[in-house]
């Protein structure tokens, strides 16, 4: 039968160097899709849960989507599944660029790492040849040097790699692919440090996946690339002003946190907005792997050709940090992504650091040289590469992100975080129903595990009222289960502007030979959602975890249009659990056996 998935996963062995090719179990990709789902699943079956994530026992799995690979729009995804360093809970990490295509091409669903090689190492897979190589030469670089070194090396191959951050087991450290983009969340580059595995090259030769029934692939395409080219922010606001298309919008409605989230609107935010980087730095447009919309940013920056900063690095590193300076946050961001950092945490963490200074808890002398004072466009770069080298004491601190550095302080109530994850670009006390998802999010603080602000602020598939609460538990569960199906069929989460289930589900059936209707779809989000949240639970996760920053429940937002607004979590949360079939955070024994778990 003719299917996108290869039906094939590499397993290797890094204490001993063992390799071994496993059959895929089609009925269990079905089951749980591919990708997020299934890299979760094996996760669970194999017992990572109670083990210590940077010791030898944990598993990093490079897992492909159900229709990465396939002729459909974004079908190029790839995550990294394993257990968290930065809260011990599930990290899925998603990233795009053509890294997961050609891995899929090459002829593996997933490969499953264990065990820490004696020395640095690389994987070099060419097609179905794999070989372990030493990496002592690249063992230091930074990712595009890593990147254009194996590149020479191994001609037409995609790279994917850590930088000094991962190598030195920094709690936010990213794996970087195709040199700019990341799959940046939940410490998964330290995990890969642990390993002293550097980089993966892939090669390969064949070009698409051949699908289940091509007629109907062909038509299911054909249609979600027609309301594409229909929707404004997929045909219009993305592709012109990139991610940063949402700089002055979420800033007008007073939902731009400022100043580690003491306000939440920024006088000068069109400074660093997807319109200002594009008139000042833009090159052109990024594409990934069959991607129709293109909102990557490739800029020019002191004469050299480089990736651009993403929505959630402009905020991080702009008006968190109380700077406007769009140069200097472009910088920053080049730093973040050479030394591996998650480029959400690295900057929130600076936002952290500069708070604690401002009370006086981080002393001067703790500084050397470099103030960490609100404004400071020296501060943003340097300390970001202070973080990405773990060179200074203060900037190793740091490199744990913005909780182990608060608690240090004694003050973790500074860490804007959830689960000890820094939370991205979106005041909860002004849009209410994001706060339900960075709560109850199961790798920890967290926009794109169900992006409420397609409806509160964009109005799609309609508008809801940004302040109400009535019926946001339901929405965000919803859209939490149809994101986990997305990250597990290899898709970017920006088709969901202009799709919806029915078109997932006859994509997905025309690739694999499924027969999702709409309903069934969802059940299986949502049965991906629990058993994330049945791993968090046996690695120790308490109720008390699905929290907010108490800032966003007890202290109302003290400027602009968003003026006076709270978190209403406490009313929601119970709301929440109530749809999901969970009590007191977990699943009831009814709910796992509905699901099928």
């Amino acid at each position: 039968m003719k299917t996108t998935y290869n039906g094939k996963m590499l397993r290797i062995n890094l204490t001993s160097g063992e390799m071994k090719v496993e059959q895929l179990d089609l009925d269990l990709a079905k089951k749980f899709i591919g990708g997020r789902g299934l890299g979760t699943k094996i996760l669970m079956d194999e017992g990572v849960a109670k083990v210590d994530p940077l010791s030898e026992q944990n598993k990093l799995i490079y897992i492909t989507g159900a229709m990465t690979g396939a002729a459909v729009p974004t079908g190029g995804r790839y995550m990294v599944v394993t257990k968290s360093p930065l809260n011990n809970m599930i990290a899925s990490s998603n990233s795009g660029g053509q890294w997961g295509a050609h891995l899929k091409y090459a002829g593996w669903d997933a490969i499953i790492v264990e065990g820490k090689s004696e020395k640095p190492v690389y994987l070099n897979i060419v097609d179905e040849k794999v070989e372990i190589l030493p990496a002592e030469d690249m063992w230091g670089k930074t990712s595009e040097d890593v990147d254009d070194l194996l590149k020479e090396r191994h001609p037409k191959c995609s790279v994917l790699n850590i930088g000094p951050a991962g190598e030195r087991q920094s709690l936010i450290a990213a794996i970087m692919n195709d040199k700019d983009r990341a799959a940046g969340r939940g410490g998964v580059g330290a995990v890969m440090g642990s390993k002293n595995l550097k980089a993966i090259s892939v090669t390969s030769t064949k070009k698409v996946m051949e699908p289940f029934d091509e007629e109907a692939l062909k038509e299911a395409t054909k249609d979600a690339n027609h309301r594409i080219r229909e929707n404004g922010v997929t045909s219009a606001g993305l592709p012109t002003y990139g991610t940063a298309v949402l700089v002055n919008i979420i800033n007008n409605v007073g939902s731009l946190p400022t100043n580690n989230w003491q306000e939440s609107y920024y006088p000068d935010a069109d400074k660093f907005s997807g319109e200002t980087l594009k008139e000042d730095f833009l090159e052109k447009q990024g594409f990934c792997h069959r991607c129709p919309i293109g909102c990557g940013r490739v800029i020019k920056l002191n004469d050299k050709i480089m990736g651009g900063p993403e929505y959630e690095p402009l905020w991080a590193y702009g008006s968190n940090c109380g700077i406007s300076d769009l140069k200097a946050i472009s910088e920053a961001n080049y730093w973040c992504n050479e030394y591996g950092l998650d480029a959400i945490s690295a900057p929130c963490t600076i936002a952290a650091a500069m708070e604690l200074y401002q009370k006086g808890y981080i002393k001067e002398e703790e500084c050397e040289g470099v103030p960490l004072v609100w404004g400071s466009s020296e501060a943003i770069v340097e300390w970001t590469r202070r973080m990405g080298a773990c060179e200074t004491e203060l900037g190793k601190l740091m490199s744990e992100g913005s909780y182990r550095l608060c608690e240090h302080y004694g003050h973790p109530e500074i860490s804007m975080s959830v689960k000890k994850q820094e939370m991205p670009a979106y005041d909860a006390r002004g849009i209410q129903g994001i706060g339900i998802t960075y709560a109850t999010s199961n790798r920890g603080g967290c926009h794109v595990r169900g992006y409420l602000i397609s409806p509160e602020i964009l109005g799609m598939p309609e508008q809801l009222d940004r302040l109400a609460i009535e019926g946001k538990a339901v929405w965000a569960k919803i859209f939490q289960d149809l994101t986990a199906v997305i990250d597990s069929m290899g898709m970017c989460l920006f088709t969901s502007f202009a799709l919806g289930a029915p078109q997932y589900a006859a994509l997905l059936n025309a690739g694999t030979g499924t027969e999702h209707t709409v309903e069934s779809l969802l059940e299986a989000g949502e049965r991906i959602y629990n058993i994330e949240r049945m791993f968090n639970k046996e690695a120790g996760m308490k109720p008390e975890d699905d929290r907010l920053p108490k800032r966003l429940t007890e202290q109302p937002i003290v400027n602009g249009p968003s003026k006076g607004e709270i978190s209403k979590i406490d009313i929601t949360l119970p709301e929440y659990y109530a749809a999901r079939g969970w009590v007191d955070a977990f699943p009831t024994e009814e709910t796992i056996k509905r699901l099928g778990l």
